[in-house]
């Protein structure tokens, strides 16, 4: 499709296999922008790239097989969906860790109908993954769309920074990316004008929709995820709703029964190489460096969730067996498997959800102390909290020591 350029205060400066540059205003309010071309780019698929589609399919294949034979496959959404949502925030400037999350869960438990207002930083975290659970429920009627993502978008910002940067509603003026307090044609990057983005945003949804066509899914897929990078719709969030639409799309496309593969610990861990080969597209075309940086990923992020469930699978199997005796309370078992869903607890949680009184939800809390699956966390006069922190040292962010582990510090 050939994009024209109709508005008189944009003119065309060049062109680039990725899209064009354009010069916005005029004299010394004048700045370049890029407007990237429809999808899909002319792409080859040399031995490498060829190599790199194969590795990342046949690691998604096994993460997708295990989800399929996974008696309770709860035991990996919850810890899964809150690692993303800790390690995607992190890449835009929060400090919560998750920890802090499931502690501020455990305590709100507790708190019941007077729920306390959450540290900003881990309410941004929790924002995400309640985004992250509307959206794997609404694709069930939705499809991935320009509208679905304008729903993420309002709850991601709702009653956090950014709330006042229109939460659910793609931008009616120019953004940019560069150093902090750096004027816009000072910018390391400035996505297109807003008359462009709208066509672009069109564009996109067109491809997302289209039938399956010669590139695999897995290369769309990084397309899709860069194209949206680089129209960068919202005036904030985009970042992290880009991330969370290659999640939603795994599973809206049956890549994965279950919303098992996050690449934001990739991409946090490579965030120089993330944002370099980003930039690469949009600056020189390449496309081949950012295909084979993302399938990179989707490759060691499938592989680190496989060996994290299988993990999760036997510490549960481990813990069972060391609660289970003859005739003996059903209790404490289910205690246990609500650990790796929820594995800061009180004793007002555990009474809740085994309905129990609350002297027996203590006894039962007692019984996994002293089988050495609980600890106490917090000694606080009022609503104790107990970890287990063996199940955190299995999702919790990557090279995070046990004693990191501890509360940062973000306290309501």
């Amino acid at each position: 499709m050939e994009r024209i350029i109709t508005d008189p205060n944009v003119s065309v400066l060049g062109e680039r296999a990725s899209g064009l540059v354009v010069r916005v205003g005029r004299d010394a309010s004048a700045y370049k922008a890029f407007v990237p071309h429809p999808l899909p780019p002319p792409l080859t698929i040399d031995l490498p790239l060829a190599t790199a589609i194969s590795e990342a399919d046949r690691s998604i294949g096994e993460l997708a097989g295990l989800g399929r034979t996974m008696a309770n496959p709860d035991l990996l959404i919850a810890p899964f969906i809150r690692r993303e949502a800790v390690l995607s925030s992190r890449i835009e400037g929060t400090q919560a860790t998750i920890t802090d999350i499931y502690s501020f869960e455990a305590g709100d438990a507790t708190a019941g109908a007077r729920r306390r207002p959450a540290p900003p930083d881990v309410q941004e975290v929790i924002n995400y993954v309640d985004a992250t659970h509307y959206g794997l429920d609404r694709i069930s009627t939705l499809p991935v769309s320009v509208r679905l993502m304008k729903e993420l978008h309002a709850r991601l910002l709702r009653g956090v920074r950014g709330a006042d940067k229109s939460p659910g509603e793609f931008r009616r003026s120019q953004n940019w990316i560069g150093a902090p307090n750096c004027l816009l044609n000072e910018a390391s990057y400035v996505p297109p004008p807003v008359a462009q983005m709208e066509e672009a945003l069109a564009e996109l949804e067109q491809y997302i929709h289209a039938p399956a066509e010669v590139h695999p899914p897995l290369v769309r897929l990084a397309l899709i995820h860069a194209q949206f990078e680089m129209v960068h719709p919202f005036i904030d969030g985009n970042g992290r709703i880009g991330r969370l639409l290659v999640t939603l799309l795994t599973v809206n496309w049956g890549l994965l029964p279950l919303p098992l593969l996050y690449l934001s610990a990739f991409f946090e861990r490579e965030r120089d190489g993330y944002y370099a080969r980003l930039l690469g597209v949009s600056e020189r075309s390449e496309w081949r460096e950012w295909l084979l940086f993302f399938l990179r990923g989707v490759a060691q992020q499938s592989r680190d969730a496989i060996q994290r469930a299988k993990r999760l699978q036997d510490l549960q199997a481990t813990w069972r067996d060391a609660v289970t005796v003859p005739r003996g309370s059903t209790l404490t078992v289910r205690l246990v498997d609500s650990l790796f869903s929820s594995p800061i607890t009180t004793v007002s949680a555990t009474q809740r959800l085994l309905g129990v009184t609350y002297p027996s939800a203590k006894a039962t809390i007692d019984k996994l102390v002293g089988a050495g699956i609980l600890e106490l966390f917090d000694d606080r006069a009022y609503g104790r909290q107990w970890w287990a922190p063996s199940v955190l040292e299995i999702v919790g962010e990557p090279d995070e020591s046990r004693a990191e582990f501890k509360p940062s510090g973000l306290r309501a």
